[in-house]
């Protein structure tokens, strides 16, 4: 089934450097001198003008000659983000920190002059840590002061040195590493003048964030400068669409404008997008947490009169179940959006029960290969009336996207696939191979200006997931005859990184190991990796492991090595050798073992309910 969103398309926008889009438009030469950033934990406000002068001195530190004092980083060129090795001379900058004032200038600084950025997860452990850096090849890295205990060792062992790692801010640390601040007042003291803004094209390489994508490691996904700028024109394409319908009331907030929570990880995309991109669209307060905590959410949320909130399901389910949350003052909220994954339909309807009346609550569907998002929930009675939102749909296609849905791998589209005579926003079969019918689940397939160039350094993943200008999203939807898509089943379970780092005990203490979703999460409809294993001859050997002390040490191990949503929540499974189905090509066929758990644990409901 092929379809190419409703919306307009977006309007053509210049291949430039994309800080032009965020921070050198016309109508910002209007704005006030607002409160940009409000830190949740010290009350500490920041002012747009005074940050975005530290946006363009920290940029200066970066790329003004070394003769004074600064770093002289090379910006990067159209197309150097396709390259397997950083090019001579030029370099990535890593981060690894909790949400601030200072990490999303940071950001900003780096866009300026043209120098990519890699977004390092706060939550890493060593192991991840150290793939991480290995991968993205960054060759400075800024980190908060807490994470210096585990960064430091895996720099030494990846070869950063330590006059290459920077800290987000001020601390009382003994150790001599120069900092945020310390780079600004250096350039402020020495008067180095103000670095231009350099050239960027449409394919030049603005960042890498990492996604789990559908096997192996983490990889790092490219998003250039002509990604950020397309993504932009969708949300403009929106804005216009909806401002059709519905005017948004006057915040009442102190200075009247709109006050968002941000507390979702700025190394995750959404969370990127929402507070680093989106927020420089119109004037706006960012309350920033430094990481999710609800106690400190709830207060802070009446305490700042928040009226827009950023979700994600973990999260939404947590504050429905928060003990007394019925007595929360949401009474500011005039906005809500969950994404980042599926929202079951009861939790979505729980949250807006918690809200005010007029509350207006979106949804959408996105992933970092998309660089934020490919759907989203209409406003209704937009386009004329043609769309209106639907409970438990996770929408339409974003502005200038089309999208294919395949039953299996042999649906591949041909080259320059176009349907000329296709009607916007209407279901149209295309007569491809595997393609699939009206309301029959399968793959989807997206191709717009927001794919991403690929992945950094990965050719085999990028021949698998990004194909003839299509990318493969990794996830099942079925689209009805009115364009609306409904998830059908997340395809992509990451296993492969919680197998190798099960294979990768050093007392090898398993021959082999696979990891797939099964029932078990806080909803219906959530996954949880469960692990079967099949154990060494050392694994087997009762006078030293056995059995229990096994899977005892496995959980153990994983724990430590991986961030805690990877950790096998559905258990570890001892099977016998050759238990792990496998096809003629050696692939695994996880979906003959998950069948026989969910039919095993659907018998033992049954007889417990007899």
């Amino acid at each position: 089934m092929y379809l190419k969103s409703p919306y307009p398309d977006p309007p053509p926008l210049p291949a430039v450097n994309a800080h032009h889009i965020f921070f050198k438009r016309p109508d910002q030469a209007d704005w006030p001198d607002y409160t940009l950033h409000i830190d949740a934990v010290t009350g500490k406000r920041v002012m747009y003008r005074d940050w975005v002068r530290d946006v363009e001195d920290l940029s200066t530190a970066f790329a003004g000659p070394s003769s004074q004092g600064c770093m002289g980083l090379q910006g990067w060129n159209e197309g150097e983000g396709a390259e397997v090795v950083v090019p001579g001379g030029k370099e990535i900058i890593g981060i690894m920190s909790e949400n601030s004032s200072e990490y999303i200038a940071l950001i900003h600084a780096c866009i300026r002059v043209a120098v990519p950025f890699a977004l390092v997860s706060s939550y890493s452990t060593p192991f991840e840590l150290k793939h991480s850096l290995k991968l993205s090849k960054a060759t400075r890295l800024f980190v908060d002061a807490k994470f210096l205990k585990t960064v430091l060792p895996v720099a030494r062992e990846v070869g950063l040195s330590e006059d290459k790692i920077y800290l987000m801010k001020e601390t009382g640390a003994s150790r001599k590493l120069k900092t945020f601040k310390g780079l600004i007042q250096d350039v402020r003291k020495r008067k180095v003048p103000l670095v231009d803004i350099r050239p960027a094209g449409k394919d030049t390489l603005a960042y890498l964030v990492f996604s789990s994508g559908t096997s192996g490691l983490p990889k790092a996904v490219m998003i250039s400068h002509g990604n950020l700028i397309f993504s932009v024109g969708q949300s403009l394409v929106m804005v216009q669409v909806i401002s059709e319908v519905y005017t948004p009331p006057t915040p009442g907030t102190p200075e009247g404008i709109p006050i968002t929570l941000a507390f979702l990880p700025l190394h995750h995309t959404y969370g990127l997008h929402a507070y680093s991109f989106r927020a420089c669209l119109a004037p706006s307060t960012l309350v920033i947490l430094p990481k999710w905590d609800i106690n400190v959410a709830l207060k802070v949320i009446p305490r700042y009169h928040v009226t827009s909130l950023t979700l994600i399901p973990s999260v939404v389910h947590q504050l429905v179940n928060h003990p007394g949350i019925e007595k929360a003052d949401f009474s500011s909220v005039l906005s809500m959006n969950s994404g980042a994954a599926y929202l079951p339909p009861e939790l979505g309807e729980k949250m807006s029960s918690l809200m005010p009346k007029e509350t207006i609550f979106s949804e959408g569907y996105g992933m970092s290969e998309a660089t934020i998002a490919a759907i989203t929930q209409p406003y209704a009675g937009t386009l004329g009336g043609k769309l209106n939102p639907i409970s438990g749909c996770t929408g339409i296609l974003l502005p200038g996207m089309e999208a294919l849905t395949f039953k299996d791998e042999t649906g591949v589209p041909p080259v320059n696939f176009t349907l000329p005579n296709a009607v916007p926003g209407a279901p149209t079969p295309s007569g491809l191979p595997g393609e699939c019918a009206l309301n029959e689940p399968g793959e989807l397939w997206v191709r717009s200006g927001n794919v991403a160039l690929g992945y950094w350094n990965n050719p085999k993943a990028n021949a698998e997931t990004f194909i003839r200008g299509w990318l493969r999203s990794g996830d099942r939807f079925r689209i009805d005859e009115g364009g609306n898509f409904w998830f059908a089943d997340r395809a992509k379970v990451s296993p492969v990184e919680i197998a190798d780092c099960l294979l990768a005990h050093p007392e090898r203490l398993i021959t082999d190991a696979t990891v797939a979703g099964v029932s078990g999460g806080r909803t219906s409809d959530e996954k949880v990796p469960r692990a079967w294993i099949v154990l060494s001859t050392t694994g087997k050997d009762k006078k030293t492991w056995g059995k229990a002390k096994v899977v005892k040490e496995l959980e153990r191990w994983h724990q430590e090595n991986l961030s805690k949503y990877k950790w096998l929540r559905g258990g570890i499974e001892i099977v016998d050798e050759g238990s792990i189905p496998k096809s003629p090509t050696g692939k695994t066929l996880r979906r003959v073992l998950v069948d026989k758990y969910e039919a095993k644990l659907k018998k033992g409901q049954e007889r417990a309910k007899l």
